[in-house]
């Protein structure tokens, strides 16, 4: 199987080993807390045809991610690394996006979305996506 695979599965079983219950956190006079749900989605850079660039990763961005959440998000750059099929360990230029979105069937379709469109664009085996509870209070 493909390094990726077990990557996504690696790290999938070790954030479910650390799963906690969420923590309350402490409301302030005159805020609302909501139930939402927190999805990471780890965006490798690195394609067949080569490096996505930024102008490439921008478009993808406007186009795909904000489209589908026009209310916010938050966007990191990252360094992804695995241990390759050679057994030598491969480092990857990533970009992380924190989307916080009611939790229900609408949110998550448009989260799937996201990752197949970006496996289609970029000939990707997967976008990892990490997805946790939370409590939102503004």
């Amino acid at each position: 199987m493909d390094r990726r695979y077990w990557l996504v599965c690696v790290l999938a079983g070790g954030l479910a080993a650390c799963a906690t219950a969420p923590l309350q956190p402490i409301p302030q006079a005159g805020t609302a807390c909501n139930e939402r749900r927190l999805d990471k989605l780890l965006f490798g850079m690195n394609s067949p045809a080569g490096p996505v660039d930024e102008a490439q990763w921008q478009a993808f961005l406007a186009e795909v991610v904000t489209s589908r959440f026009p209310d916010g998000l938050s966007v990191y750059k990252a360094q992804g690394q695995w241990r390759g099929a050679s057994g030598q360990v491969e480092r990857e230029d990533s970009r992380a996006v924190e989307i916080l979105h009611g939790d229900d069937a609408d949110g998550r379709r448009r989260i799937a979305e996201i990752s197949a469109e970006y496996k289609r664009r970029f000939q990707q085996e997967a976008v990892l996506v990490i997805s946790t509870r939370a409590q939102a209070c503004l």
